[in-house]
């Protein structure tokens, strides 16, 4: 299958010109995590950040998810956070706007229009949270390592970093739709895997580099390496598997005449893929920024509230993992809602004369299908939730942090790849038909 998939990949012209736009996109954003945004003292920021990543876990995932462009303090540094957000904010408006929720049914030209929202949303946000993340670096450097790492910039520069900043969310979000429009798969979510699998040389090394030190390391080093293949293994098989809905449609034309047609209605237990832990992660950075931003207040009670907040929500502490898996949980029921709608595929199946055997068609199929998502999205969101907190897990037991890549990070790859290769696939298909 893997030499097929090549061969049809070098010999069609139209599939080559997609997987290498796709590469190409990759490879600029690797480029862009590299490059430093202008800050006078580099030096000093470069040394504050290595400490920070070392030492604070929530920098170290969100540096993950990154890939590595919160180390270099680059352009990229705030990634797809924006447009993640903007993507949350539009959706929940879409079940609480009616206007918008007309849009949604509009078919390909609403979904247009919500895109189009979406990025007009996306810039606001870019440049607040620009300011945000310069302003909790800068106050994270003082309270920590008593160092002004920005200093006393000029209004100028002052702009320069903030559009900077900006510009590199924005062509960071470019690139991704470009990729879902003009290549193979989801764009963010190649993106985001691909700065995943961009930390896995280093996290390599650094098991190397634990074995070489003490080689009694060795055996947490191989649970953890036996761990990951166990944890891939489960990540493929929850995310293929699914339920089957038997179908009937009455009275259509066949190939030997004119009668029945069973069909199958296949329903996934993760419907909503990897996007529940991105949405997750993105809420949960949220307390920590305030509670770093007020630890300094003048007002005794504000101060001591945000200091509770970061101690609450240091990843170290069991109400991190706590809330965490309660995200994970109610984003999956959330975008499994968006996405699989029992009332339009409902209507949908008796508009084209399409039944459930032993269900009527309506109302009653609407709720037999809701009684099955509801069930198989209970187990696919606890699985996940438990995937998510699973480096917090073997950090209880082993009482180390090393090696933590985690489930989380082993999920979006697993997912992503599996889901690239299926859209390769179908197109590979169409482009044999063509």
């Amino acid at each position: 299958m893997q030499q097929s998939r090549l061969r049809h990949i070098l010999y069609n012209k139209e599939l080559r010109n997609k997987v290498l736009a796709v590469f190409f996109m990759v490879f600029l954003y690797r480029i862009m995590a590299h490059v430093p945004i202008p800050i006078a003292d580099s030096a000093t920021l470069s040394n504050f950040l290595t400490n920070l990543l070392s030492t604070n876990r929530l920098f170290g995932l969100v540096d993950l998810f990154s890939g590595g462009a919160v180390a270099n303090f680059s352009i990229a540094l705030m990634g797809l956070g924006p447009y993640i957000n903007a993507s949350i904010i539009m959706q929940l408006l879409t079940q609480v706007v009616p206007k918008i929720s007309q849009l949604k049914k509009e078919g390909e030209e609403g979904r247009r229009k919500i895109n189009q929202y979406t990025r007009y949303l996306t810039l606001p946000l870019a440049i607040g949270q620009s300011i945000g993340t310069v302003f909790f670096i800068r106050q994270l450097a003082i309270q920590v390592g008593q160092t002004d790492i920005v200093g006393t910039p000029s209004l100028a520069e002052w702009a320069l970093i903030i559009t900077v900043m900006t510009a590199g969310s924005m062509l960071l979000m470019w690139m991704g739709e470009l990729i879902s429009e003009k290549g193979i798969g989801n764009g963010i979510s190649i993106l985001i895997a691909a700065s995943i699998i961009a930390q896995l040389p280093g996290i390599f090394g650094q098991a190397v580099s634990i074995v070489t030190a003490d080689m009694t390391e060795l055996i947490q080093v191989a649970f953890f390496a036996l761990a990951s293949l166990v944890i891939t293994y489960f990540i493929v098989k929850l995310n293929e598997a699914k339920r089957i809905v038997k179908v009937s449609y009455a009275k259509r034309m066949q190939s030997s005449g004119y009668g029945g047609v069973e069909s199958e209605l296949p329903i996934r237990i993760l419907t909503a893929g990897v996007i529940p832990i991105i949405f997750a992660v993105a809420f949960l950075s949220v307390p920590s920024f305030i509670g770093q931003l007020f630890a300094e207040a003048q007002n005794p009670a504000l101060a001591a509230f945000a200091t509770n907040i970061t101690i609450w929500f240091d990843p170290s502490n069991i109400i991190y993992s706590t809330t965490y898996f309660g995200l994970v949980v109610a984003f999956t029921y959330f975008y499994t809602g968006i996405v699989f709608n029992p009332v339009d595929i409902a209507e949908n199946l008796q508009k084209q004369g399409g039944f459930i055997p032993g269900i009527r068609p309506g109302k009653q199929t609407e709720q037999y299908l809701r009684k099955i998502v509801n069930r198989i999205t209970l187990f696919g969101s606890i699985s996940l939730g438990i995937i998510a907190v699973l480096p917090f897990i073997g950090e209880q037991i082993t009482g180390s942090q090393a090696l933590t890549f985690g489930g989380t990070g082993l999920l979006i790859v697993v997912s992503v790849s599996i889901e690239s290769l299926r859209q390769l696939d179908s197109q590979i298909i169409n482009a044999s038909y063509q």
